[in-house]
């Protein structure tokens, strides 16, 4: 659950720091005053696109941080997770709290942060998922859409991870395709290609290339076309130390090698120069061993001109090929080789192979049947079970003579999966077109959603879905974005008690107009907009007393007087009462005076 959420510098929001409680969070407020932008922190929070008109005006950044108190349950999701990215607290690997971290410069750059540590969008937004499903204003409008039909059945049925490997045979029987496309093309052109390929591996071949030899390559012309630099260079060195017969001065040996003989003489009279002595030794020593092994080194030095052609010429190639064959190193050229020996083999023995080709497509075919067949069966009487419990939920919201169903459409084609005895279409999904029939009004036939819902039934539709798939949902907080927005009070209370039943196995956080709603709340919230000056902020005040409550859902009834408070009295009142019953189905309601 998210326990505590802290902004800064968002939007019109200065600074809030906001605690929540595990069951029903309610925020109301009027229209303008941030409700929703309180939302919109928490989805930048979870990884959504940055925008720098988030920061508020005058400021460097906006800042979104959320810490989340994990269950058992949703630890054994997240920690997965973590571990991949190294994301758990080393000093408490342990711990069941998870920080979460936004930050949007005005420049329009941002950073994430997981416990501390600095992650990508995407992994933030992978944890994010885990951790919260955002119900948007025009979230219903996925309704619409016949592929989240099949989405919200799979999640149902819990048919996802056999879905999931679906999807991957099917992958693979794309890839057999594609090979079978290329050996079923024009037998000429595949010559061409043949002859194509036979002649770059030939040239490759031909090269003899190894894959570390052209840093030795430039080493060597380096220093061939150096050669008269390093003759001159090594000569002089060498006349350093060895001395100049024309020159009186001593050499460097001699000198080093009086200068070791003065030690020693100086260690006998003072044994504690014994330690220079030898350093003298080593030196003088040194120094002969290096004028010899540079006299050697010189014999070696010549300029060789037709050596120096071969290296140009032989790292010219090297960089013909590269250029050729689009890489940077030598070992690209040598892996385009291996590939392109690897496809002309293909090519070469195409009759066989496509053959062979031809017997796996089969099989995946009728694996993808199987499987495909196994996801129908389930969804079918999943469809069945969810079609019931929608309409009893509908019944609920006042929708009492509304008939929902779950439609699975197949389409047989000659060249679709084995299912038995026929060939069925399909995709990663499975065989199945998945779409919610629906019929508002006694008598009419069950047409597709998108063509018979209004926004208000299409929001109960959703609020029904969401009550039923929520036992299946896994996701421990489900935060709703006026969700109330199509539907009259005359059923507000009802939905209050849909979202509160919610929390039994969530936490519940719920952006509201309406007073009947928002008396289930467990914790209630209201924001309101200041200005001071000449700046516009937000502030969030909980509503910790009755009387605080009672004066909130008076507003929110546009009801002045003794009369509006008694209203909001009694809808606090019912709600409570309703709450309590619910929990406690074998005693009788208790009712608390309200003031």
């Amino acid at each position: 659950m998210l326990e505590e959420l802290r902004i800064q510098n968002f939007a019109i929001i200065d600074r809030l720091e906001l605690t929540f409680e595990h069951g029903f969070n309610v925020i109301t407020g009027e229209t303008g005053a941030g409700k929703s932008i309180i939302l919109d922190a928490v989805e930048l929070l979870l990884g959504s696109r940055v925008d720098s008109s988030f920061v508020r005006a005058g400021a460097e950044k906006a800042v979104v941080e959320g810490v989340f108190a994990l269950s058992p349950r949703v630890r054994g999701i997240i920690v997965p997770l973590l571990q991949e990215e190294e994301l758990l607290d080393p000093d408490d690997p342990e711990s069941n709290l998870l920080t979460l971290s936004r930050e949007v410069r005005r420049n329009g750059r941002s950073s994430a942060r997981v416990n501390g540590i600095t992650v990508n969008a995407d992994v933030m937004r992978e944890i994010g998922e885990a951790l919260v499903d955002i119900h948007g204003q025009s979230a219903h409008l996925s309704l619409f859409r016949a592929r989240a039909h099949l989405d919200l059945l799979d999640k149902f049925a819990d048919l996802l991870e056999v879905r999931a490997g679906l999807a991957k045979v099917v992958a693979t029987l794309h890839e057999v395709q594609a090979q079978i496309k290329i050996l079923v093309q024009d037998k000429e052109e595949l010559q061409r290609r043949a002859d194509r390929l036979r002649y770059e591996v030939e040239e490759i071949e031909a090269a003899g290339l190894s894959p570390d030899e052209e840093t030795d390559l430039v080493a060597e012309r380096d220093r061939l076309g150096s050669s008269e630099q390093l003759a001159e260079l090594t000569s002089e060195v060498v006349q350093q130390l060895n001395g100049d017969e024309n020159s009186e001065l001593p050499s460097v040996v001699d000198t080093l090698m009086q200068v070791a003989t003065l030690m020693s003489r100086l260690a006998k009279i003072d044994p504690r120069l014994t330690d220079d002595y030898n350093l003298a030794e080593q030196l003088s020593d040194g120094a002969q061993e290096l004028a010899i092994t540079l006299s050697g080194y010189a014999d070696k030095i010549e300029f060789n001109p037709n050596r120096l052609n071969t290296l140009e010429e032989r790292l010219e190639l090297i960089k013909s090929l590269k250029r050729r064959y689009k890489t940077d190193t030598i070992q690209g050229v040598l892996d385009y080789a291996a590939k392109a020996t690897a496809e002309l083999d293909t090519l070469e023995n195409s009759e066989e192979r496509l053959n062979d080709l031809r017997v796996q497509e089969e099989k995946m075919l009728r694996h993808i049947g199987e499987l495909g067949l196994r996801l129908h069966r389930g969804r079918e009487k999943a469809g069945q079970a969810l079609g019931k419990r929608v309409v009893q939920e509908l019944k609920d919201l006042r929708m009492e003579r509304t008939q929902f169903e779950v439609a699975l459409t197949l389409t047989e084609t000659p060249d679709g999966c084995f299912v038995e005895d026929k060939r069925y279409a399909f995709d990663a999904t499975g065989i199945d077109k998945v779409e919610f029939m629906m019929s508002a009004n006694p008598g009419e036939p069950l047409r597709p959603l998108a063509k018979v819902a209004s926004g208000g039934e299409a929001a109960r539709i959703m609020l029904s879905l969401k009550s039923v798939l929520s036992r299946a949902d896994e996701t421990p907080l489900l935060i709703f974005d006026e969700i109330d927005q199509g539907i009259g009070g005359r059923i507000g209370s009802v939905v209050g008690e849909k979202l509160w039943g919610l929390t039994d196995s969530h936490q519940v956080m719920v952006v509201t107009h309406m007073p009947q709603l928002a008396g289930y709340a467990d914790r209630h919230y209201h924001v309101k907009k200041l200005v001071k000056g000449e700046r516009t902020s937000t502030q969030v005040t909980p509503l910790d007393d009755d009387q605080q409550r009672v004066h909130e859902l008076a507003a929110m009834l546009g009801a002045d007087g003794e009369a509006g408070l008694q209203s909001a009295r009694d809808i606090l009142e019912t709600a409570r009462s309703r709450k309590y019953q619910l929990r406690h189905p074998d005693e009788a309601p208790q009712q608390k005076s309200l003031l």
